[in-house]
């Protein structure tokens, strides 16, 4: 079979996997993909206390001493070093738990000058390869730096640069650890889906996180569905429509 297996007698053989079919090579790729996901979308909430603490900070700042007063009167939270300090800490998270997520479901930016005009066999390898060499060590070793800057922010008791910051920096600093390692199981994922692809039989069909099977092949883009605008339906058309079904019903 060819590389990009496009024949008729090659769709005719296709077999598409339901979960339950699914061997346990592959099984256990989405059962960590899932996870990666679940951490991905956990993360992602992040972005509300950072966007309220940033819009609080901006506005209590611009109060003068009303700021002043409520850190005297009411709480040290309400001071802007404490504040700036916990936008920067909800960021860090936000970003570093959805490091994973990015890369199961294709959202990183790719330089793809020419990964893109390879056939699929030829993706796939250099997906393989580049996980193996590049992506799964560079990760254990940026996974061994960030823990031995946590455990030395925990053993010191490491606390803001400011006088009037956050203690226990070394809370916001494990949030490196996971998040690198969250990643690492993405690229595991990955590893063994691609593996599957590469070595197991070509006639089976699944999704896939990081490349598209060939009759697939410009369906998406980043990860999202590639709208077609010859093909889709026009919204204001389907709007006219559902109104006109209504006031039907309504006689």
């Amino acid at each position: 079979m060819s590389d990009t297996m496009t024949t008729d007698a090659g769709d005719a053989s296709l077999h598409h996997l339901a979960e339950e079919e699914y061997p346990r090579l592959l099984f256990l790729s989405e059962r960590l993909r899932r996870f990666v996901d679940w951490v991905g979308r956990f993360g992602s909430w992040f972005i509300i206390p950072l966007v309220l603490i940033t819009a609080f900070d901006v506005t209590l700042r611009k109060t003068g001493k009303v700021q002043i007063w409520m850190v005297e009167n009411i709480s040290w939270v309400f001071g802007s070093t404490i504040l700036q300090e916990l936008e920067w800490h909800s960021h860090t998270v936000m970003f570093t738990l959805v490091l994973g997520y990015g890369y199961i479901w294709n959202t990183h930016v790719r330089v793809d000058l020419v990964r893109e005009n390879l056939a699929f066999k030829k993706k796939a390898w250099l997906e393989f390869l580049g996980l193996t060499v590049f992506y799964i060590p560079f990760c254990c070793i940026l996974l061994y730096f960030a823990f031995v800057y946590t455990y030395d922010a925990f053993m010191i008791n490491e606390g803001s640069a400011s006088l009037v910051g956050l203690p226990y920096r070394w809370t916001i600093k494990s949030f490196l650890v996971a998040g690198i390692l969250v990643a690492i199981v993405a690229g595991v994922a990955v590893w063994m889906q691609v593996a599957m692809v590469l070595f197991g039989p070509k006639n089976l069909r699944y999704p896939l996180m990081t490349i598209e099977w060939p009759e697939d092949a410009g369906s998406s883009i980043e990860g999202k569905e590639r709208l077609d605008l010859e093909r889709a339906e026009d919204l204001i058309e389907m709007k006219a429509r559902e109104r006109t079904e209504r006031e039907t019903r309504a006689r």
